[in-house]
């Protein structure tokens, strides 16, 4: 298998190449949780991520986590929403920019809270970090391999976890659903997409050899190394996730009026 790395355009530059390749399985795409939010984020694409792909499986997945500055006056996220419900419009988050998974991770958290809370964009995620850790911004979301040398340093503290279980690199942190608050799944994913057309036959030979892999202790090593879990569902299961996602993050997308190009 040979990589190749086309950067840019917010990974659609790699997914546009992809889509229009032979649909022979001999070229795939290792999409991300990108190619469900570009489909409203962007005005024009030059693919459809549900008509031009196959979908093979989902590799793995990073949920993203609540992550405040050490001083804040708040232990759960309970506590931070009734601060929030208490000085309304006072209160800030940081992301990576406009349209960012951060971005939209924090604007689905204040929809499923009714809250007033004020979205601060940067210019990537580093700037929007350094001002969290500095006490300038009260808290952002922010993905389980970033979070953690900062948490086991204390320039963070981490108020719990965006997925449906808890993170097995984060195990003392709770899921939204289990601080008490409504339930929040924001999570970057990976998997990989075949061009639409490619037939069943090579579709399933790839998903025997690569879900093997992923079932290997080294691989499953790596993974979790990354701060990811590992998955490797069957083609119909992450086709499934897949329409999902696209309908979850463009509902947001919609309501807010994103457009990023």
């Amino acid at each position: 298998m040979v990589v190749e790395n086309r950067p840019g355009a917010s990974t659609n530059i790699a997914a546009e190449l992809v889509a229009k390749a032979a649909p022979d399985g001999y070229t795939l795409l290792m999409g991300s949780s990108s190619q469900a939010t570009n489909m409203t984020l962007f005005r024009t694409l030059p693919y459809d991520t549900l008509r031009d792909f196959s979908a093979v499986t989902q590799v793995g997945y990073g949920p993203q986590v609540l992550a405040t500055h050490p001083a804040l006056p708040v232990k759960s996220v309970k506590e931070l929403l009734a601060l929030a419900r208490a000085k309304p419009g006072q209160l800030s988050y940081a992301s990576a920019g406009n349209g960012s998974s951060q971005h939209l991770t924090g604007e689905l958290f204040k929809q499923l809270n009714t809250v007033d809370i004020v979205h601060v964009p940067y210019k990537g995620g580093q700037p929007a970090l350094v001002d969290v850790i500095s006490g300038q911004i009260a808290y952002m979301f922010i993905n389980t391999l970033e979070v953690l040398p900062h948490a086991k340093a204390g320039r963070l503290k981490v108020l719990a976890v965006a997925s449906n279980k808890r993170s097995s690199v984060l195990p003392e942190i709770a899921t939204f659903a289990e601080s008490g608050a409504p339930k929040l799944v924001a999570e970057t994913w990976w998997g990989l997409l075949a061009p639409a057309g490619t037939p069943k036959e090579n579709i399933a030979r790839l998903h025997s050899e690569i879900t093997k892999g992923l079932a290997t202790p080294e691989m499953k090593e790596r993974i979790t190394v990354l701060g990811a879990e590992p998955v490797g569902n069957s083609p119909e299961q992450f086709g499934v996730f897949i329409r999902e996602e696209v309908q979850k993050w463009g509902d947001v997308v919609r309501r807010l009026g994103i457009k990023v190009d």
